[in-house]
């Protein structure tokens, strides 16, 4: 590549920390970089220094904290996504948000290239690569991993060792760790069995179930128009609301997942993750959904979150039809608004009571104590009406069914 000047996403990690170094080596231009504070516990001001001493010329910390809440966070809540049933996507959901940052950084800076960390079997270089070509397709992309001649980690710990290069990762504890403001992920190394269970050491933000206070908690989540307000009555932004629910959350073991996922590649990979707050949120979501929206529009609001969900994953968050269905998704959420109560005990999030300003659910028409508000002969004829073509279906072809059966 001709490559002038170079941004690279930078953690300070064992791939970006010899990536860094290579870079340097392989192209000899200046190299900026960038590391998203994106919520993750991590002592920036250690960050920009390694950065600087291992080479770059300039290490910029960019706090998007805000920025991933409010336009990530809620609108994955707001939207109830899920990957294959069990996965927030905190990892997926952070991609496209630093993304965003590390463009408008690159541009500002005057880079023609950015680099990234991302391996060649996994999901992130796709979501970045799928990022950039979106919003700035001008700008050159170099993945290491998919040109150096290193096969492994072993292989990277081997060279940083020759560069001197300090790194947070061992060899006998070589899983992979990403931190956010939503979850912590854990993935590769002594989890790539997937019958091992993962060690009791390896969480760092949860307590163990089995830990957790033995006296549930009980709390209230207030939303208005799908994006939560309050906790306990107390009005809070959703950076405020997502890290007091992460604290609340974590205290009673909430949030752990641990699955095999089908990355976008075609890979089914492994991943351990603790999602505490975010997993309170969407329960008290989900809760308010069912008194507030119509029946149709929830059942085509599921198909939505789906397909919205693997959007998320497979890193089309600046894609036309993304922007198509957030609108539709976004037009789910005017009336849900009210409050869900939830009991936290040892891991579990219980619903325990919901409440909503437009309420769709009536006790007038729906209790058994009530029957005047519904006329039980309107049911006969709508069971009639609905089972017609099953009569006509059973007429016809049992008969003719039973007629093969006698003749053979």
């Amino acid at each position: 590549m001709n490559v002038k000047k170079i941004l690279l996403a930078y953690s300070g990690g064992l791939d970006t920390s010899c990536i860094l170094t290579w870079l340097k080596e392989t192209y000899k231009v200046p190299i900026v970089a960038y590391c998203a504070n994106i919520g993750q516990k991590e002592d920036f001001d250690a960050v920009h220094k390694k950065a600087l001493a291992t080479g770059a010329t300039k290490c910029i910390v960019q706090d998007l904290r805000k920025e991933f809440a409010n336009n990530y966070i809620i609108p994955a809540v707001q939207g109830n996504a899920f990957y294959e049933s069990e996965y927030l996507m905190g990892t997926s959901l952070a991609r496209p948000c630093i993304a965003q940052g590390m463009i408008d950084t690159a541009l500002k800076e005057g880079c023609d290239a950015i680099a990234h960390g991302c391996t060649g079997k996994g999901n992130d270089q796709v979501r970045f690569e799928l990022a950039t070509k979106a919003l700035a397709p001008h700008l050159q992309v170099i993945a290491p991993w998919r040109q150096w001649e290193f096969t492994s980690r072993n292989d990277l710990f081997d060279y940083a060792e020759k560069h001197n290069i300090p790194l947070p990762a061992t060899r006998e504890k070589p899983y992979s760790i990403d931190a956010n403001l939503m979850h912590i992920s854990y993935e590769g190394g002594i989890l790539e069995d997937p019958w091992l269970e993962p060690p009791a050491d390896m969480f760092t933000w949860t307590i163990s179930p089995e830990a957790a206070p033995n006296k549930p908690e009980s709390i209230t989540i207030e939303f208005n128009a799908g994006v939560p307000v309050a906790i306990n009555g107390n009005n809070l932004d959703p950076l405020e609301l997502i890290e007091l629910s992460n604290e609340i959350g974590a205290r009673h073991g909430i949030g752990r997942v641990d699955c095999v996922e089908n990355r976008y590649i075609g890979i089914k990979s492994r991943g351990v993750y603790e999602t505490p707050g975010t997993t309170i949120i969407m329960k008290a979501h989900q809760a308010i959904e069912t008194l507030t929206l119509d029946k149709e529009v929830a059942h085509l609001k599921e198909y939505l979150s789906l397909k919205f969900a693997e959007l998320i994953y497979n890193g089309y968050w600046f894609a036309p039809e993304m922007k198509v269905l957030r609108k539709a998704l976004e037009e789910t959420q005017s009336h849900v608004t009210g409050v869900a109560r939830l009991k936290l005990y040892k891991g579990n999030a219980q619903v325990t009571g919901r409440k909503a300003k437009s309420c769709l659910y009536s006790n007038h028409i729906s209790s058994f104590e009530n029957m005047s508000a519904f006329s039980p002969a309107d049911s006969g004829g709508f069971i009639n009406i609905n089972g017609l073509r099953l009569s006509n279906w059973s007429k016809t072809y049992e008969s003719i069914e039973e007629g093969v059966r006698q003749t053979t």
